[in-house]
């Protein structure tokens, strides 16, 4: 249940109902209500809520706003409802404060619905696709990948928590001129191996791959021994795949065709690739629901199926043999190509054919792709053509990432993706907890830089967000651990309407936002918001901790209903962990 929209809701109405009083008795003339808000006051003296109804009525009813307040102040009717009174304040402000019951209905609720509290329908079921990394097949992931994986994964569990029937989906480009760069990149790769230069490395190297591999790359390069032009992939695992192959194989793909001898290197090495990231995202925690093959596409002739639509509805032209998309009729700023004058579509064809698939084919009602920042201009061209489709446009949504800075020892961290000699997801996890990068990761919003400090993640201290949040959790379970040890058991009841001490009460409010920042981060697309409530839950716990002692309160009813409190925040603490898929240690 969601508490604070339920009183912000019931509050509403009892102002409305107040008004309505205060008219029939003729103290304000019968005009229509402005409309008016009710927010929560960031300085909660000023009341657990806060409206400005009677700023806003006051041009309508001819009146000072404090005289409107004070007339529904007097008129308002709070009994046996949530509040337990009204203020009003300044020049008209209304302050309105809840009764002990809604803070104690809050834990019950809490204590009740476990690991399903924070859950709310407002996705009222509705299929939601999430397409997310989708890293090129040709090579690892790295770290911008990292952050795409965390912010994805988690988005999705949130928009789950908050009602949507969402699905996670890996989009494989197996096809297209990433992978004629692969097979070209594997085909010289394994053309040095078998030159005589090549096969003295080997020898030097009997059989030992990985010095192979550095040996190779070493020999790389202007006025080296295999030098290397621009247009191919440079990273060692190419050399390792090569190396891989022709260690089976030995010279078999020496005299055949550069087709044939592409073709076979990669349907050798893109299965290995595909499953190694398969592989590296559930080291990651993340399993998809779906790997979508572009491949496919091609395959079932659905690419071209929609050049054939784009052409019937008479949204193209030709322009030297090429087919252009008149993107300038849905406001982009120019047309772009759809197939080549060699008749071969362009990268956007199959994105679109994808795009298709998904709200049309497959009928979601909404599909939300994770992309970098420099996509910013890739993503208006994609709408127009699916506008041009017969597809509302905006059942496509967009979440940019920025990418991510790397620092150790205070220092950025040098990235070569071109050398081979980037820090990848892999690397990056053998290095820190799996746990600190999912939740650095969701440390921001998408669409902000920041940087992620490498020595900080593996640090047991307060400054390392997860360990402070995790060792929350862990405080409690040693609490009553150690209140079990002495014979002191969790009671089934208590009186929680005693917890009225102020840090129990932030601690409790906050409690009940959850369900409000689980609809928030899902309608904003910003998993942030669950590692900020996260971290704010964890340091009012620790706040309260501190002030309130649990085994020697002053009552054995303070005690008990304390406890209750302490069962309560570990069971949040434990359903927003489990939304970020980070563990929860009882002991650390």
């Amino acid at each position: 249940m969601d508490f604070i929209n339920k009183a912000s809701s019931q509050l509403r109405t009892l102002i409305i109902e107040a008004l309505g009083t205060v008219t029939a008795d003729g103290d304000v003339p019968a005009v229509p209500i402005p409309d008016f808000n009710i927010e929560i006051p960031a300085d909660k003296s000023h009341g657990d809520f806060a409206s400005n109804i009677a700023m806003v009525c006051a041009r309508a009813f001819r009146m000072p706003p404090r005289k409107i307040a004070e007339l529904i102040c007097n008129k308002i009717s709070l009994s046996g409802s949530l509040f337990e009174r009204c203020e009003v304040a300044g020049a008209g402000f209304m302050n309105f404060f809840l009764s002990r019951k809604w803070f104690s209905d809050v834990l019950l609720n809490v204590l009740e619905e476990k690991d399903d509290y924070g859950k709310t329908d407002f996705g009222k079921g509705k299929k939601i696709l999430i397409e997310f990394v989708s890293a090129n097949p040709t090579g690892p992931m790295h770290i911008g990948n990292a952050r795409g994986g965390a912010i994805g994964d988690c988005l999705t569990s949130v928009l789950q928590w908050a009602g949507y029937h969402a699905e996670r989906e890996f989009y494989v480009n197996d096809a297209g001129n990433q992978i004629e760069k692969f097979g070209k990149s594997l085909s010289l790769r394994y053309m040095q191996l078998c030159s005589e230069k090549g096969q003295q490395t080997i020898y030097d190297c009997h059989s030992d791959t990985e010095k192979l591999c550095a040996d190779i790359y070493a020999q790389s390069g202007e006025g080296q021994a295999f030098e290397m032009p621009e247009d191919v992939y440079l990273g060692t695992d190419i050399i390792e795949h090569s190396a891989n192959y022709y260690k089976q194989h030995l010279f078999e793909l020496e005299n055949v065709s550069e087709a044939e001898r592409r073709k076979a290197l990669v349907d050798y090495a893109l299965p290995i690739n595909i499953e190694g990231l398969e592989r590296d995202l559930k080291k990651y925690r993340i399993v998809y629901d779906n790997w979508f093959r572009e491949s496919r596409l091609h395959e079932s002739g659905e690419t071209m199926k929609i050049v054939d639509k784009l052409r019937e509805t008479g949204h193209t032209y030709e322009q030297e043999g090429a087919v252009w998309f008149k993107a300038t009729d849905f406001g982009v700023d120019k047309d772009f190509v759809l197939v080549r004058a060699n008749g071969i579509p362009t990268y956007v064809v199959p994105d679109i054919a994808y795009h298709y698939d998904k709200l049309v084919t497959r009928n979601f009602d909404k599909a939300v792709n994770v992309l970098g920042a420099d996509h910013h201009g890739y993503v208006p061209r994609l709408k127009s053509a699916i506008t041009a489709l017969g597809v509302d446009a905006d059942k496509l949504d967009v979440v940019l990432m920025q990418m991510v800075r790397l620092v150790r020892n205070g220092e950025v961290v040098k990235l070569s993706k071109r050398s081979g000699k980037a820090i990848t997801l892999v690397t990056l996890l053998d290095e820190i907890p799996i746990d600190a990068a999912r939740f650095y990761f969701n440390l921001r919003e998408a669409n902000s830089q920041f940087e992620f400090d490498l020595d900080l993640a593996v640090e047991k201290s307060s400054q390392n967000p997860v360990y402070y949040v995790q060792y929350a959790h862990a405080r409690i379970c040693s609490l009553i651990a150690n209140l079990e040890s002495e014979r002191i058991a969790v009671p089934e009841t208590a009186d929680l309407d005693i917890l009225d001490n102020p840090r129990e009460i932030e601690l409790i409010r906050h409690i009940a936002s959850l369900p409000k920042e689980i609809n928030l981060s899902a309608k904003s697309y910003d998993p942030a918001k669950i590692t900020k409530y996260a971290i704010d839950l964890a340091t009012l716990f620790h706040r309260f901790y501190d002030a309130c002692s649990v085994k020697n309160a002053e009552t054995p009813e303070l005690i008990n209903a304390r406890i209750l409190l302490c069962v309560a925040v570990r069971q949040v603490l434990r359903n927003v962990l489990s939304i970020l898929n980070i563990e929860r240690p009882e002991k650390m």
